[in-house]
């Protein structure tokens, strides 16, 4: 018998956990939640461990109907969440009981929520990871974005009591989704490909989201960054948030579904911090981008 049953699915809704590592070599993306601190927050809330299985849904959520009883924590961006037509709280635990229908509204703020349950999504494991990659078909829910229908199961715990968990989130510690950012980076690791005005440019303007912005890669528009004789290069390895510059001057913020290797030179990588912010980010929004030193970011997490 299912957990929960897919009553509409959203714009793009799928399951997620802390993503698939070690097939990079072989084509396989990561993938995994776009914004991580949202995403094990959410596990956090619930006392699960910070790799169980989510929901991911962007822009718009999903309607969800419970047959069990269970705990829930809902983070990231709000879509205005309500449990039987009644609002309810973002960042704690919800109690949930059979034929409780979840539902969301307005986007008032960031691009994605994630939904997690107490003992986490029970998924198959593919590659060792419970991720959705949609475009190879690989991983999640049967590979795919979820549909009307679909049914899901949830993990059971033992020895623990899940409708006395009531944990709310610190203030202190839940982030502001704005529709202008700074965004730190680490220049490199091919940023010789650039003229100095073209470096300049990158750190000085702003840019805008486009609208070809997904899982894979938000592309930008804003000047024109100057490379020194255009920016191919042999194709390499590609981190998490990597900013390629196409050869007509347009940066690339590679993401969770990025392909492993690409062949336009890197200008700069976003710090892991502030990843976040742009997984949060929708078509319109603006970006600055600020230039710090490997070793800042590194002793601002010890």
């Amino acid at each position: 018998m299912s957990d929960l049953e897919i009553i509409s699915p959203g714009l793009f809704t799928t399951v997620q956990d802390s993503g698939r590592y070690g097939y990079q070599s072989y084509g396989i993306p990561v993938s995994g939640a776009m914004d991580m601190y949202a995403y094990k927050m959410a596990n956090y809330i619930l006392g699960n461990s910070e790799s169980d299985a989510v929901l991911e849904a962007t822009i718009s959520g999903p309607r969800i109907l419970f047959r069990s009883p269970m705990e829930i924590a809902l983070t990231g961006g709000d879509m205005s969440p309500s449990l039987n037509g009644d609002m309810i709280e973002m960042w704690r635990s919800v109690e949930v009981k059979p034929g409780d229908v979840l539902s969301f509204g307005e986007l008032k703020s960031g691009a994605r929520t994630y939904i997690a349950f107490f003992g986490g999504l029970d998924i198959p494991l593919t590659m060792g990871s419970r991720s959705t990659y949609a475009r190879g078909e690989i991983g999640g829910y049967l590979g795919r974005q979820l549909r009307e229908g679909d049914k899901l199961k949830v993990f059971r715990k033992t020895g623990i009591d899940g409708g006395s968990l009531s944990k709310r989130l610190n203030p202190l510690y839940i982030p502001e989704y704005r529709e202008e950012k700074q965004v730190r980076v680490v220049l490199g690791p091919q940023k010789e490909y650039f003229s100095d005005l073209g470096i300049e440019t990158f750190l000085c303007s702003e840019y805008r989201c486009t609208a070809q912005i997904d899982r894979m890669g938000y592309r930008l528009t804003g000047p024109k960054v100057e490379s020194i004789s255009g920016t191919d290069i042999v194709s390499d390895g590609i981190a998490f948030g990597a900013i390629q510059i196409t050869n007509g001057g347009e940066p690339i913020i590679m993401m969770s579904d990025r392909q492993t290797v690409g062949g336009y030179a890197k200008i700069a990588c976003v710090v892991w911090d502030d990843l976040s912010k742009i997984a949060q980010s929708k078509s319109g929004d603006r970006i600055r981008f600020k230039s710090v030193a490997i070793e800042e970011v590194q002793s601002a997490r010890l």
